[in-house]
């Protein structure tokens, strides 16, 4: 059965997200004066089709550390779901 494989990609809280803070300061011009803070991502969605859940996670998490993140600058995050 196939997964859709719903990566998140964000810099490291410790990192400067430069686009981030552009965003931010234009918010603010706009008059978004209660928006704290914004940081820019990415966002990925791999269908991956395997039977067994459990190979889906591996292989996603594999292949975000891989190939999608930076692993020294960069976090991810995992969402899987199943295609019906």
């Amino acid at each position: 059965m196939p997964y859709i494989a719903k990566i998140k990609v964000t810099l490291r809280q410790s990192i400067l997200d430069v686009q981030g803070k552009a965003v931010d300061h234009a918010l603010k011009n706009l008059g978004y004066r209660t928006v704290e803070s914004a940081r820019i991502g990415k966002y990925i969605e791999v269908t991956i089709n395997e039977d067994e859940l459990a190979e889906a996670e591996r292989i996603g998490n594999e292949i975000s550390r891989k190939l999608l993140s930076n692993p020294v600058m960069e976090n991810y995050s995992l969402e899987l779901e199943l295609i019906k």
